[in-house]
């Protein structure tokens, strides 16, 4: 079964000023795809987000998706934190995840979330709001069975000769 951790970033919610929204959804979503998951847990912009990534990977996580920080706003500083923890890129997932909800939401494309691979665990930046988890989940959903098997050293499915 495949670990997850949902991770909120969000200054307010972090401090008590409102609930968080997007953390319960995601963690709907992931449960929902087989995961055993855990979170959400909810930290404020900037080194907490590398600290929590950092904590993830140690403990084994398969993959850890975060919702929120990946605007344009100045504290909006998720993307640099996971760039300082993951080691390899893996630019679709992100891609997608945009493509996937700009023709609802225009402004989806200026998320700036990134994925990549830290050790063996797969790391997701999604949106703050709850369309945005959706959306990026849908995108997640189709594939992440299948990187999950390959981080883990699985072959490609072969078809039958």
């Amino acid at each position: 079964m495949t670990r997850a951790l949902a991770v909120t970033v969000s200054n307010r919610a972090a401090a008590g000023v409102y609930a968080d929204k997007s953390g319960p959804v995601l963690v709907e979503l992931l449960t929902g795809l087989g995961c055993d998951t855990d979170g959400p847990v909810v930290v404020p912009d900037g080194e907490p987000v590398a600290a929590a990534l950092r904590d993830a990977v140690a403990e084994g996580y398969d993959v850890v998706v975060t919702t929120g920080g990946t605007g344009l706003t100045p504290s909006d500083r998720t993307p640099e934190m996971t760039r300082t923890v993951i080691d390899r890129e893996v630019p679709g997932i992100a891609e997608a995840i945009r493509l996937e909800g700009r023709d609802k939401v225009p402004a989806a494309i200026l998320s700036r979330g990134l994925a990549g691979l830290a050790g063996r665990t797969l790391v997701v930046n999604l949106p703050g709001s709850t369309g945005g988890v959706r959306d990026g989940m849908a995108v997640l959903g189709r594939v992440l069975a299948h990187a999950v098997d390959q981080i883990a050293g699985g072959d490609h499915p072969r078809p039958p000769v």
